[in-house]
């Protein structure tokens, strides 16, 4: 009678793994996940990381505790996971910079960006806004840049950091236009928009939802977007691919990975979640308030987006000179 059980058992997983299930996928979560956020906290990866914590732990009845490993623009807490047994129990909230960005910014990469972690899906994307301090004689992006062309070298602009995208997305946007201005450099954004907002420099693309607040609260004025399409956020703010550059677009995203190798029913599981999440009223409503959109990707549409987003930056990185050792 033992036999037959457990000819049974070994019959049954043996069929569920043809139908693309696995015991593992079954029986997660069984405990704790640990999400790691490869950015110091406070910021927008950070941000996104713990709302999907809150939401995911709803879903799975289980805790999914958050934890920051900062270092390297993400790389430190990225090549953690890339390392990582890939029963779905540590997880990494990856976005533009650790997977698309770095392959090119640096030298050596301790992981392979698109091979070397599993790309589950997507939680949500968003542009970089142009801002300028409230006293600056530019209120179009077509304004700005005759200002710049009528004293080359005169203006200089901030950003949150070498290789960092709202750095780059102003390089595709000098490029784009022939436009003489240097780049200052910041250690994070708080110091460089305290000082946009002194008037200390002039200009600057940051992260949209970073934007928003200081825009509304009349300390920054946003020119242009960085998205195909406007913003409800803040409707009257033009893309800059309407402002007299179509097809410019340079947004930033932050989605969950894992490590390599996870079972095929795990990641679709765990897609299936973020999916879920990103459909909830109230998450939209977050979402929108900050100019974000949701993405349904699926994890083979994901790879493909990840490797797209290497080549993309890796242009403009290539384009900046920038690089890190």
């Amino acid at each position: 009678m033992l036999q037959i059980k457990t000819l049974v058992s070994v019959g049954l997983t043996v069929w569920l793994t043809c139908l693309g299930f696995s015991t593992s996928a079954q029986e997660w979560p069984s405990k704790s996940v640990r999400l790691i956020v490869p950015m110091p906290p406070a910021g927008t990866t950070d941000n996104m990381g713990r709302l999907v914590a809150q939401k995911m732990s709803e879903l799975i009845g289980q805790v999914v505790v958050v934890e920051n490993k900062a270092g390297a623009n993400g790389n430190i807490g990225s090549d953690f996971v890339a390392k990582s047994a890939p029963d779905g129990y540590t997880l990494l909230v990856s976005g533009v910079g650790s997977q698309g960005i770095n392959a090119t910014l640096y030298r050596s990469m301790p992981y392979d960006i698109v091979e070397g972690l599993t790309h589950i899906g997507m939680i949500a994307k968003g542009p970089n806004a142009l801002v300028v301090n409230p006293a600056f004689p530019a209120n179009t992006l077509s304004e700005l840049i005759a200002l710049i062309k009528a004293s080359p070298g005169k203006y200089n602009y901030a950003s949150t950091g070498n290789g960092a995208s709202n750095h780059l997305s102003m390089e595709m946007l000098k490029s784009a236009a022939d436009l003489n201005v240097a780049h200052i450099p910041y250690k994070g954004g708080a110091a460089a928009m305290l000082d946009l907002m002194a008037g200390q420099v002039p200009m600057m693309f940051v992260n949209f939802d970073s934007a928003v607040p200081h825009v509304k609260a009349g300390k920054m004025r946003a020119i242009a977007v960085t998205s195909l399409t406007r913003r409800q956020a803040l409707p009257d703010v033009p893309t800059v691919a309407e402002s007299g550059f179509p097809g410019f677009e340079a947004e930033s995203w932050t989605a969950i990975s894992g490590p390599p190798n996870m079972p095929a029913a795990l990641v679709l599981r765990i897609n299936e979640l973020l999916i879920r999440i990103a459909q909830m009223p109230d998450v939209r409503e977050k979402f929108a308030a900050l100019g974000l959109e949701a993405s349904l990707l699926k994890p083979d549409a994901m790879k493909q987006f990840v490797k797209q987003e290497v080549d993309k930056w890796g242009k403009a990185v290539r384009a900046s000179g920038a690089t890190v050792d």
